[in-house]
């Protein structure tokens, strides 16, 4: 998450329910940039473009979370076999 997420109560809420935060403070990620990393939500919204690219997931037509489901793993098999083809 990016620096507007950095706040006690997110993180609060972020502890309840088990997840682990990776939240930068303000001024982190320009101090990263200038050494040469790249951000680590990058991979997380390419991952996302990706699968925009299949319609039926970009717009939910499904009405059962299970078909949902289905078609989202699919997806994700499909852009896994694509990258080891294509790299």
């Amino acid at each position: 998450m990016d620096a507007a997420y950095d706040s006690d109560e997110v993180r609060e809420i972020a502890q309840e329910f088990g997840y682990t935060t990776h939240i930068r403070s303000r001024g982190e990620e320009i101090k990263a940039r200038e050494a040469g990393k790249k951000a680590r939500r990058w991979v997380v919204e390419r991952t996302h473009s990706w699968l925009n690219r299949y319609r039926r997931l970009l717009v939910r037509w499904e009405k059962k979370a299970c078909n949902y489901l289905a078609l989202l793993h699919f997806a994700c098999a499909l852009i896994t076999w694509n990258q080891c083809l294509f790299g």
